[in-house]
């Protein structure tokens, strides 16, 4: 049995959202989730990358996501 979901497309979001910002949203998910690298969701909502990364920040979105553990080894000398 497979699930099915209606299509989704940036003109079936509610008429408070505009398209832009659902690229945006859209993008910083995939990112988060590890679907998209930096660069491409950057691309896709629209922003460089020195933007987007600001953009990560301010919705608390880490752009690096280490452990500690493997931080602390990564940057031993």
């Amino acid at each position: 049995m497979t699930a099915t979901s209606p299509k989704f497309d940036l003109t079936t979001l509610p008429p408070f959202v505009d398209a832009g910002e659902g690229r945006l949203m859209m993008a910083m998910k995939f990112f988060e989730l590890g679907r998209l690298s930096l660069g491409q969701a950057a691309e896709l909502a629209g922003y460089t990358k020195r933007s987007f990364i600001d953009l990560l920040g301010h919705y608390g979105i880490p752009v690096a996501d280490y452990p500690a553990s493997e931080l602390a080894t990564e940057t031993a000398w």
